[in-house]
């Protein structure tokens, strides 16, 4: 089974790719073809409606510039976030769950996080003010550069509006380049490994306390070979105090 957000997120990512000229049945065509989804297109055809793609509307998306994201060097905190959703499942219930997480790449530290029954870019947005609050960042300051993919959460106007008006620059990875968002995609599958896996959920609010307790093991106590087997926030706080020489890498 797959959460109509992730089918949602698919066909955002086709619509920014070779995909962009296609009605809903050619959507659903090349969601069947490349992503092994037995979908019928009046089920393609409602959340293209939901998402404002269907062709008469579709120009609406292409209204606001999309800033492509490239390799960098990153030397320090708060250089360049990324962000994602993953998705579970609720076995008690039968029901999918969302968790929008941000990751700091330099010190892999995950600054905020939602989970929630739904995502939405009202959700990110809460997530990225968070963030930022939590690292003593305004406007006016030096910003991070935030990476997303094309989900449907960060192509929302909402969502692109907030990056402006807190000048944050919001960089989208072109269509199948998950390498370009690697270390979010690193931390999903960690999460996935040592969280989702070891637990059948009964409930939303299983899931919420399992995910929770992980989530601070993560970032408190969890050590990770590529930060000098510190944890997350104890090599954030190093860097802070200068008992550590900043390195740096290419994200």
């Amino acid at each position: 089974m797959v959460p109509d957000e992730q089918v949602k997120e698919w066909l955002c990512e086709l619509i920014s790719g070779d995909g962009f000229p296609y009605g809903y049945r050619k959507l659903t065509a090349v969601l069947k073809q490349e992503y092994g989804l037995i979908v019928n297109h009046k089920k393609v055809y409602r959340l293209c409606k939901e998402l404002g793609i269907l062709l008469p509307q579709r120009k609406k998306n292409f209204s606001r510039p999309r800033q492509l994201a490239k390799r960098e060097d990153v030397s320090g905190p708060n250089q360049l976030w990324q962000m994602d959703v993953k998705y579970g499942y609720i076995a008690g219930t039968e029901q999918f769950f969302f968790q929008l997480s941000l990751i700091d790449v330099y010190d892999r530290m995950v600054i905020d996080y939602h989970l929630g029954l739904s995502c939405t870019a009202q959700d990110a947005v809460r997530v990225l003010k968070n963030s930022l609050k939590a690292r003593g960042l305004a406007k006016g300051m030096s910003m991070p550069k935030l990476r997303t993919d094309n989900g449907p959460q960060f192509i929302a106007k909402k969502f692109e509006e907030t990056c402006m008006a807190l000048g944050v620059v919001h960089e989208r990875t072109p269509v199948k380049t998950p390498n370009l968002n690697a270390y979010i995609e690193a931390f999903h599958a960690i999460l996935e490994r040592e969280c989702y896996s070891r637990h059948e959920f009964e409930s939303f609010a299983h899931a919420y306390r399992e995910i929770t307790r992980y989530m601070d093991y993560y970032n408190r106590r969890r050590k990770h070979g590529s930060l000098g087997y510190m944890a997350p926030e104890e090599y954030y706080r190093a860097f802070l105090a200068n008992q550590m020489s900043a390195g740096t890498f290419v994200a």
